[in-house]
């Protein structure tokens, strides 16, 4: 009988789930008994093209149930750049491995590496199944409702964005401006809005990439609040761009697919203490959003795995050259239901925030946008008190 593999490739950032859906696809790939190995790629694809596996079948119960709790990737993922030379190599791999089903599990970049690598493969005439897993904090992967990772990045922005936020009101004597991550789409600065649900203390701007940032507009916006109150919270994104299309932060590197961006956070609060004359600070959670388990969303987490077992669920009943993704049947209560998209679809399609999401001041976000999220994150925030804003809203009312 002829050796039957599969092999598990990780690329780009990790969240704090992927480790989830690595964790469905090798119990579900543990189910079939003619599969000989279920290998995983050591750092991504560069892992694959130096023969580098770990033979995940061997791994005890007691270290894969640690998947769920590990940010990261457990078996490395990486960024590289894949070129025809290169694709051609991980074929002549694939066959030499017997390895006839491969998992991607990754973004916008990773499901482009996905599709050109399949289509390679059957360009060359190889038996192989292929199927994307859907993984990026930034939500910005097309067709899918929501990707597994933005789930967790929206909790920790939601906590953090409120935990400053009461930081901020028991001594609101400045403004601080917390820079949240999303290159060129705002769902994770938008989900800071959360922080403000159910009667909560959210931030009281939000700055988004989808919106031409105007310098003139944004002090104009600080300097009315200032006028109401003396502390203030902005929530801004890494990828702000001006009206030409460029950020408003000299970028500090770049690579073929990625800008790596100037400090946005201190730039503007330089920009409000020089023009406004107000005591300003700047905030940026970076990494940390991406790697909390603490403040994992048990949603997330949930469909993490789902979307590794329905992945190697459907290759090994022959699908191929597709992605998992989710469809949004009902809000309240909230369902919803897998499906497989071509990966023709979702190569390097980037979904931003819609308008209907957006309020008309582009400084903020909509009740459609809180409604649409808020599922994601999973049990309701910890309450939080200010005697301070008690005193204040009875005040109010005589």
């Amino acid at each position: 009988m002829e050796e039957k593999n599969l092999l598990i490739i990780h690329g780009g950032g990790p969240t704090a789930v992927i480790n989830a859906s690595l964790y469905g696809a090798i119990k579900e790939a543990k189910k079939h008994q003619e599969l000989t190995h279920i290998y995983g790629a050591i750092n991504g694809t560069g892992g694959v093209m130096k023969e580098e596996f770990v033979e995940l079948e061997r791994v005890s119960n007691e270290d894969l149930e640690l998947l769920l709790q590990t940010p990261g990737s457990a078996i490395g993922t990486s960024r590289d750049v894949i070129e025809q030379a290169e694709y051609d190599k991980m074929a002549d791999i694939i066959e030499k491995y017997h390895i006839k089903y491969v998992l991607f599990n990754g973004g916008n970049g990773t499901m482009d590496t996905c599709g050109k690598f399949y289509k390679n493969c059957v360009k060359k005439g190889i038996d192989v199944k292929v199927m994307g897993i859907p993984k990026t904090m930034d939500n910005d992967i097309a067709i899918t409702d929501h990707s597994p990772g933005f789930g967790s990045a929206a909790r920790y922005i939601a906590q953090s964005v409120k935990e400053v936020c009461t930081d901020v009101q028991g001594l609101p004597i400045h403004v601080v401006v917390i820079e949240a991550s999303g290159r060129n789409a705002g769902w994770i600065t938008a989900s800071s809005a959360l922080a403000g649900m159910d009667g909560g203390i959210g931030p009281d701007l939000i700055y988004l990439p989808e919106c031409p940032f105007d310098e003139e507009k944004f002090l104009n916006d600080v300097k009315q609040l200032l006028q109401k109150k003396s502390g203030i919270v902005i929530v801004v994104s890494e990828g702000l761009k001006n009206a030409k299309g460029e950020p408003i932060v000299k970028p500090i590197f770049k690579t073929d697919r990625a800008t790596y961006f100037g400090d946005v956070s201190s730039h503007l609060a330089n920009l409000i203490v020089k023009e406004l004359g107000y005591k300003a600070r700047g905030e940026k959670p970076g990494l940390l959003g991406r790697a909390s388990i603490a403040l994992q969303s048990p949603i997330d987490r949930k469909e993490a795995q789902m979307a590794g077992e329905i992945a190697c669920d459907m290759v090994m009943k022959g699908e191929t050259g597709k992605m998992v993704a989710f469809k949004r049947c009902s809000t309240t209560p909230y369902v919803i239901e897998p499906f497989l998209v071509s990966i023709d679809d979702v190569m390097l399609y980037e979904k931003t925030m819609p308008k209907e999401f957006i309020n008309k001041e582009q400084n903020g976000v909509t009740k459609e946008f809180l409604a649409w999220c808020r599922p994601l994150i999973g049990e309701d925030l910890p309450k939080m008190i200010s005697f301070n804003m008690k005193r204040i809203e009875e005040e109010k009312k005589c």
